[in-house]
This record gives C-alpha cells, sequence and structure tokens, in this order.
C-alpha cells in the first residue's frame, strides 16, 4: 500500500530520509533496501518513528528558543 502521507515542505523529504537511516543506525535497526517494511518488526518501526519523532520535537523547541510558546 503507498503512503498518502505527503509532506508541508515537500523539499524536506532527503533530510526526513537521512534522519531515518541516522536514527536506524543508532537503534541497531536494518532498513530493507528495497523500501518494503512488512517484514520488520512491530516493536522496531515504532521504535523508529518514535525516536524520530522526538528528534523532530526537540528541533522545534529549539527553533522555538526552548519556550514551548507560538
Amino acid at each position: 500500500m503507498a503512503s498518502r502521507n505527503q509532506l508541508v515542505v515537500p523539499n524536506a523529504r532527503a533530510a526526513l530520509e537521512q534522519m531515518k537511516f541516522e536514527v536506524a543506525r543508532e537503534l541497531g535497526i536494518q532498513i530493507p533496501q528495497d523500501g518494503y517494511y512488512g517484514n520488520m518488526l512491530t516493536r522496531e518501526t515504532g521504535q523508529l518513528g518514535g525516536n524520530i519523532t522526538r528528534r523532530l520535537v526537540q528541533m522545534a523547541e529549539q527553533q522555538l528558543g526552548g519556550s514551548g510558546r507560538y
């Protein structure tokens, strides 16, 4: 099934892909070269997504000056 998620900033795709591979390497998770994630454990994909989200939130907080306000 193709992903229906669309990026708000399409130019960010390469940076997000790079982040995915970096986080996977840090966690010791092997990303399938063919792009098919169906054979990965749910725990692995959850860890990967959770850590990416955590990192994106940290980046946003830093850009906001750590205040957490808009």
